[in-house]
């Protein structure tokens, strides 16, 4: 509880740069770092990778579903958010959906409107099978 706290794996630099005065209407697939500053209408999809990360600025805006990795937001997301490694809901977050998270960070300020469920990657191993007994 009180150890050391594990570095996370999330993509060190911005491959990719959505400014604030755009606005971008359709699906958005990508791999790496993602940084939104403007508005998209879309969803927001990292490719098979578990180091893309998605960052969303004050002003940026999501309407659409997220399902990235490693999220950081700061902004406003209307839609459901999946980010099966870490989520970082900054000060200013505001969202509107479900949130479906692997471990997560949230910062006084931040508001969710919505379940917030945790996604465990090891679910299979805590899955117990009940096998009704036979009569003898």
């Amino acid at each position: 509880m009180f150890g050391k706290k594990k570095k996370r794996k999330l993509h060190s630099h911005i491959d990719s740069l959505i400014g604030p005065n755009t606005q971008v209407e359709g699906n958005i697939s990508f791999s790496g770092g993602l940084r939104v500053d403007g508005h998209i209408c879309g969803d927001i999809i990292a490719e098979n990778d578990t180091q893309s990360t998605l960052v969303l600025s004050e002003q940026g805006n999501i309407k659409g579903k997220v399902q990235v990795p490693n999220v950081i937001i700061n902004g406003t997301v209307s839609g459901p958010i999946y980010a099966n490694e870490y989520l970082e809901l900054l000060s200013k977050a505001k969202v509107y959906g479900d949130v479906y998270y692997g471990s997560m960070e949230i910062q006084l300020g931040a508001s969710v409107e919505g379940k917030m469920i945790r996604m465990d990657n090891h679910q299979s191993e805590k899955l117990v099978t009940l096998i009704p007994a036979t009569p003898k």
